[in-house]
């Protein structure tokens, strides 16, 4: 070998060790991918009183109420059950899956209750802003926001 050809195999492998380093890291930090929002030919939304409060506070439907079918085994046995979101809406460019309140199962508004209600719906859908709370008894509209931290 050459005096230049030690340097040349140095600095080859230190491109390539430097390669892999960002490569690893894009993969690491890259979203996962998410469920697409569905396209529907006819909207519904379960509440006619929802939709007009969340068109009056600037919203758009962007999709209506859609079953999400969930497959589960436990211990070899197929199980199945399903989460339901009742409408997509987009305001300001931002994407916002809606719950509705209902008077049998109220969400009571603690940290813990709303994690375990509603961050499964952010989860599935990361690119969204948020969760939106529709109570139509109250005339209120709740919108919660999700910050994961990891290490």
């Amino acid at each position: 070998m050459r005096s230049g050809d030690t340097f040349v195999i140095l600095l080859l492998l230190i491109a390539a060790l430097v390669w892999f380093y960002v490569r690893s890291r894009l993969w690491y930090n890259k979203p996962r991918a998410s469920l697409a929002i569905p396209h529907q030919d006819e909207l519904y939304v379960p509440s006619d009183e929802a939709v007009l409060l969340l068109n009056q506070k600037g919203y758009e439907i962007a999709a209506g109420k859609t079953k999400l079918p969930v497959y589960i085994t436990l211990d070899g046995q197929e199980m199945e059950s399903r989460l339901f979101i009742d409408a997509y809406v987009v305001k300001d460019d931002e994407l916002f899956l809606v719950k509705l309140a209902r008077e049998r199962r109220p969400l009571e508004m603690s940290a813990s209750a709303i994690r375990e209600r509603l961050l499964v719906y952010y989860l599935l859908y990361p690119e969204a802003a948020g969760v939106l709370y529709v109570d139509t008894s109250l005339g209120s509209i709740k919108k919660i926001t999700f910050e994961i931290e990891r290490d």
